[in-house]
């Protein structure tokens, strides 16, 4: 069922939401009304509609020297009541270090917005070459990056049907490699492996390796991964690396359900 042709304003809300994702991800530089409409697929005055809308609620506001949007007031209060029960950072923090003490890698913690990944926490590895194709508040489709890969790997079949009919241009935005059928492989040899995979689908030469993180009830909401150059990916290392990973995956996952989560 298409829920933005049956319910009232859907479509509208659905806009906003974009805009609002768009305005948050460019952080403190802001960006423009232009760059906003390019970004979201809309027209400029549609746009600047729905911008003017949500700065009288308070949740954007717009800097008038640059006329750049940024965060507003109110979406700063709204996210400090949701991470009551939806930040983890802060009883991941230790893991995530521990992961990249461990492994010598970059390791990351990132959390499911609805079809995306958002990168929450980095913390650097010893090793001195590293990959950069992941940082706070970078986002990706599920099943592009490691983290996503994990993710979707371990959701109901359903879902994952669901996916796919929302997102049929993957392939065209990331590759061929991430064609539905050629997708679908890499969820079941990750849910044979525990871990998903990247080898160097974003940027040639930078591999990833995700373990999904799940919920009190079973969801994998969030993921730990990796990313480090292909050689230190090596078939004699993979092994080892995922066993890690694993176990510092698992270690969060029984962590989040104490705390209740």
């Amino acid at each position: 069922m298409d829920t933005q042709r049956t319910v009232p304003g859907a479509q509208s809300i659905a806009r906003a939401a974009s805009i609002l994702r768009l305005v948050t991800a460019a952080g403190e530089s802001g960006v423009t009304t232009g760059e906003l409409a390019v970004r979201s697929e809309l027209t400029r005055p549609t746009a600047h509609r729905l911008l003017t809308a949500l700065r009288r609620e308070g949740l954007v506001d717009q800097d008038e020297p640059s006329g750049r949007w940024m965060p507003g007031p109110e979406l700063y209060l709204m996210g400090t009541v949701a991470a009551s029960r939806y930040d983890i950072t802060e009883i991941a923090r230790d893991i995530v270090r521990s992961l990249a003490v461990r492994t010598e890698e970059s390791a990351f913690l990132s959390v499911r917005r609805g079809d995306e990944t958002v990168c929450l926490m980095r913390e650097e590895g010893s090793f001195p070459i590293r990959s950069f194709v992941l940082a706070e508040g970078v986002r990706f489709p599920l099943g592009v990056a490691s983290a996503g890969l994990a993710i979707l790997s371990f959701l109901p079949p359903h879902d994952v049907d669901a996916y796919f009919e929302r997102h049929p241009d993957l392939s065209t935005r990331w590759g061929p490699a991430h064609a539905e059928r050629r997708l679908r492989t890499r969820l079941r040899e990750t849910k044979e492996r525990g871990y998903a995979l990247n080898p160097g689908l974003i940027v040639e030469g930078s591999y990833g390796l995700g373990a999904a993180v799940f919920t009190r009830e079973g969801h994998p909401q969030w993921a730990l991964s990796l990313t480090g150059v292909e050689f230190r990916f090596g078939p004699d290392r993979l092994p080892e690396l995922g066993r890690t990973l694993l176990a510092h995956a698992h270690q969060l996952t029984s962590r989040i359900a104490s705390r209740g989560h």
